[in-house]
């Protein structure tokens, strides 16, 4: 499985934990929109896309079936998002000291 492209929305409110929406494109023929990333206090992580059930609760509607596959996507959302944010800071200063 190849994660062909990663796309992240950030999320600018500084109170709120979530920090960004991201879609990732599999083998250039599968997508999986609103994959969330969190801020915790030892780091960040992601929830996959998941709906509210009837008992409150919140449900994965797509998901890794295996840890291994669980922890590649974090891995490479997390890396795409350290990439964004460095990105994004850089361009953010050079248009401050413009």
């Amino acid at each position: 499985m190849k994660i062909d492209d990663v796309r992240i929305r950030e999320i600018r409110n500084p109170e709120s934990k979530l920090k960004a929406v991201v879609s990732l494109t599999i083998d250039n023929c599968f997508v999986v929109h609103d994959i969330k990333i969190f801020e915790r206090d030892d780091g960040f992580t992601i929830a996959m896309p998941s709906r509210k059930t009837a008992d409150g609760k919140y449900k994965d509607i797509a998901h890794p079936l295996n840890s291994e596959t669980r922890q590649m996507f974090q891995e490479i959302v997390l890396s795409a998002y350290d990439r964004f944010l460095a990105e994004n800071d850089g361009a953010e200063q050079a248009a401050a000291e413009a």
